[in-house]
């Protein structure tokens, strides 16, 4: 679990620094009175909380922080639902949050929930992929062969199999190992490129830090879902 705890600790300081810096809720949409109030502690709690878990002796305490901060989060976008519950994408919005969720809950040992939550967040982005399905396809890098349409169809198949294969216990490890690879992939080709190309963009920063930090949580579940050797008499 060392090197996905890692990465999504690490992650969560990029959130926490970078919505502190811009000034602006990068992963969360807080519109009721405090709304600045509201990012400075989140931020600051991300900071806290994903520099406590790259340490061996504090990632317990850090990732309960950090537990409680995304489910905070997560609940923010529950009031669009309510207005729009026809557009999926409000729901989507929700598990974006859930997957950051599902990443601090399985380092702070609530491996089931964690790895239920995190089946169900990868069916929601093969909802979404199918929904935004051009914005997606315009999102692959031209210089992959195949062409966007092609790599849209691969990553939403993808998406749905591993979820449906974590939520049933199988292949699941290996479901969420594919996964860790996917969305490093998404980061690196996609998402660094745009973040270097438009640095005034919050999408940008919103969707590039959040990949990684999902990269993060499915390396962590796979790590949860291997299997143990049983103990030495």
């Amino acid at each position: 679990m060392r090197m996905g705890r890692f990465l999504f600790g690490a992650s969560a300081v990029a959130i926490g620094a970078a919505s502190l810096v811009l000034h602006h809720q990068l992963i969360s949409m807080w519109n009721f009175p405090g709304a600045q109030i509201f990012l400075y502690v989140t931020s600051v709690a991300q900071l806290l909380g994903g520099l406590a878990m790259l340490l061996p002796t504090t990632a317990k305490r850090g990732s309960l922080l950090l537990t409680i901060v995304y489910a905070v989060i997560a609940l923010t976008f529950v009031p669009p639902i309510f207005r729009e519950p026809t557009v999926y994408a409000r729901w989507g919005d929700v598990f974006y949050a859930l997957a950051l969720l599902a990443g601090a809950a399985a380092v702070y040992g609530l491996d089931s929930l964690a790895t239920t939550m995190w089946g169900l967040c990868n069916l929601s982005f093969a909802i979404e992929q199918i929904e935004f399905f051009a914005r997606t396809a315009s999102l692959v890098p031209p210089w992959m062969p195949g062409g966007g349409n092609f790599w849209t169809v691969v990553t939403t198949v993808a998406l749905a199999v591993a979820g449906i294969a974590i939520l049933t216990r199988r292949q699941a490890q290996l479901a969420s190992r594919l996964l860790t690879i996917l969305f490093l992939a998404f980061g690196v080709t996609i998402w660094i490129p745009m973040l270097i190309a438009r640095p005034d963009s919050f999408g940008n920063w919103s969707e590039g830090l959040e990949t990684f930090a999902i990269a993060g949580t499915a390396w962590i579940v796979a790590d949860i879902l291997a299997p143990r050797e049983p103990e030495r008499r």
